[in-house]
């Protein structure tokens, strides 16, 4: 009898955390830097990019032309209304501009850099 369980409830288990997986969105959103900007430590040059945030994996990507220039993890964090648009959150330090944060318009939620340790002082 207790097998039995066991099973049931490692069959719910693997049922649910699947659709937590299946539920996770992919945000993108096409971006341009207007100055020569660092994401986790590697230089965007100014110009148009795609963005993407994959929320299951917490992964953010830009890409340009389809190839990866930059990738770094990210967190959600909750914000307290909607946001009405996209946003683009960097900090400079001296002459150099890194990414802080993304929003993407109709979020509930901020896309923060992980371990960026850099605070907002600019908006893009």
């Amino acid at each position: 009898m207790k097998s039995i369980v066991n099973r049931i409830f490692v069959v719910m288990l693997v049922g649910a955390l699947t659709c937590v997986a299946a539920f996770a969105k992919v945000q993108k959103h096409s971006v341009t830097f207007e100055t020569d900007t660092k994401v986790n430590g590697t230089l965007v040059k100014k110009g148009t990019y795609n963005l993407k945030f994959d929320e299951a994996t917490g992964q953010l990507t830009i890409s340009k032309n389809g190839k990866v220039v930059a990738q770094a993890m990210a967190k959600l964090e909750p914000r307290d209304k909607k946001a009405g648009d996209f946003q683009v959150r960097s900090s400079v330090n001296g002459d150099e501009a890194q990414l802080v944060g993304v929003t993407f318009g109709g979020s509930t939620s901020d896309v923060i850099i992980a371990n960026n340790g850099a605070s907002t002082s600019g908006s893009n």
